[in-house]
């Protein structure tokens, strides 16, 4: 009898390991730089702040909200593009967290290379005109949230903004560059100053990065 119960209760808790190893379990997104590497432009508090403490927040938010719900196997884009409330929140900005950390680089700055500058130019006229038309939409955009430069499934290239945690692939865009507006993405490093923020992000993008993308 006591081997028998032994070879029931091996089996049942096999399976619940099983079941919970099925769940997607989603990390912080490594940095591809030190802390203090985008320095004067993000500095290591911002970045450790924003980095280590909001988005893990956010992650630890979703992994506790998905579990028996429909999402809980799914790719962070269905369950962003899919989803709603506060399951929606926290993987959106998951998303856009993971995309704009890994969109910079200490040699980041210049100009886009090859067909994404060639979209650029052909939607915008130029670099510079993007750029201005960038700025004025995050620096226009109330409250917090975010602008994208997105592509539709044809390449064409557009700018969003999105309120809180949108992404553009809740428009069946794919988002291309990410600047965050919410007030702890540049507070420490530049208070209120939310345009001089933006203008000094493009010394920082990684444009090898964000044409992979593309």
């Amino acid at each position: 009898m006591t081997l028998f119960l032994s070879i029931i209760l091996s089996f049942y808790s096999n399976q619940l390991i099983d079941k919970n190893s099925e769940v997607m379990k989603f990390e912080l997104v490594k940095l591809p730089y030190a802390v203090d590497a985008l320095e004067p432009v993000i500095g290591k508090q911002t970045i450790e702040y924003h980095h280590g403490k909001h988005l893990q927040t956010y992650v630890n938010n979703l992994n506790n909200l998905i579990p028996g719900t429909k999402f809980e196997n799914a790719p962070l884009e269905k369950i962003v593009s899919e989803s709603d409330g506060a399951i929606f929140n926290n993987a959106g900005q998951v998303l856009n967290h993971n995309l704009y950390f890994t969109q910079f680089s200490p040699k980041g700055g210049g100009k886009p290379q090859g067909k994404l500058a060639e979209a650029i130019d052909k939607t915008w006229g130029s670099f510079e005109n993007f750029q201005k038309e960038f700025e004025a939409a995050g620096t226009g955009l109330f409250g917090s949230g975010w602008v994208w430069l997105a592509k539709d499934k044809d390449g064409k290239l557009s700018i969003t903004k999105e309120n809180n945690a949108g992404n553009p692939v809740t428009k069946g865009l794919t988002p291309l560059l990410g600047f965050d507006v919410w007030e702890h993405a540049y507070y420490l490093d530049f208070q209120n100053r939310r345009a001089d923020h933006l203008s000094a992000l493009w010394k920082i993008v990684d444009w090898n990065a964000v044409g992979d993308r593309y």
